[in-house]
């Protein structure tokens, strides 16, 4: 792994009038990289994402790649930038078919694809996913996780240098889980750097070469699963007081 630092969030913070998300957040995620955000429901992870792809503007801190201030950029200019990013809940074009939903990505991407290029493109990140064969078929008709794969082949396509997950494995049966780990296992072993955030701790401990876990907004822990797991205040954020 390359341990240079290629994403680096230092001192950032996130309000919504009186409420306070995320609490002076700091980590740095390091080239090929992939750290799991981890924590209980309502902790500011998905905001802490938010930040990172520019949907939410930190109130306070930084926000960097490769020494480029990520914070003072629109979304679509840091996702030009190479920041890609999936959502909780599956976000598709439903006018369009699953060739050009990936496309999408390949036009609006890091490199601006156009024309046969775009649509080559496409097909190899459909290929990538397991999906080439349903180029052609509605979004409206695929499964969930089907959904889940073009949603990912369309951030794929357009080409990032850090790649958000959030909570890309939620709502799969048994077999689709085993089956989205194997793909996000296989994208880390293509030296993607990927930022994930997920409940499943199966995935977590399978995938993450490091942890950050956040409660009440603030970050709590970091190293690896294992540390993170059997941390005293990690077990207390998600069982209780009893069970540290």
């Amino acid at each position: 792994m390359n341990g240079s630092p290629i994403l680096s969030v230092k001192g950032v913070t996130k309000r919504f009038g009186g409420l306070v998300a995320v609490n002076d957040m700091s980590f740095d995620v390091n080239n090929h990289e992939l750290v799991g955000v981890i924590g209980p429901n309502g902790s500011g992870k998905t905001t802490m994402l938010n930040m990172i792809s520019g949907a939410f503007k930190p109130s306070t801190g930084r926000i960097s790649m490769k020494g480029r201030r990520l914070s003072e950029m629109p979304a679509q200019k840091i996702a030009r930038e190479g920041i890609g990013r999936t959502f909780q809940l599956v976000r598709l074009l439903p006018g369009l078919n699953v060739l050009e939903n990936v496309k999408a990505g390949a036009v609006f991407g890091y490199r601006r694809r156009w024309g046969r290029e775009a649509d080559d493109f496409a097909h190899e990140m459909l290929e990538r996913v397991g999906l080439d064969t349903s180029y052609d078929a509605p979004v409206s008709a695929l499964t969930y996780i089907d959904q889940k794969r073009v949603e990912l082949a369309r951030v794929l396509a357009g080409e990032p240098k850090v790649l958000l997950l959030d909570e890309w494995l939620a709502g799969l049966n048994p077999t689709e889980l085993g089956t989205g780990i194997e793909l996000i296992n296989a994208l880390r072993d293509e030296g993607r750097t990927i930022v994930m955030v997920e409940h499943v701790m199966d995935a977590i401990r399978s995938l993450c070469d490091r942890c950050v876990v956040m409660a009440s907004g603030s970050k709590i822990a970091e190293g690896t699963p294992g540390d993170v797991l059997s941390d005293r205040e990690v077990i207390r954020a998600y069982l209780g007081d009893d069970n540290a």
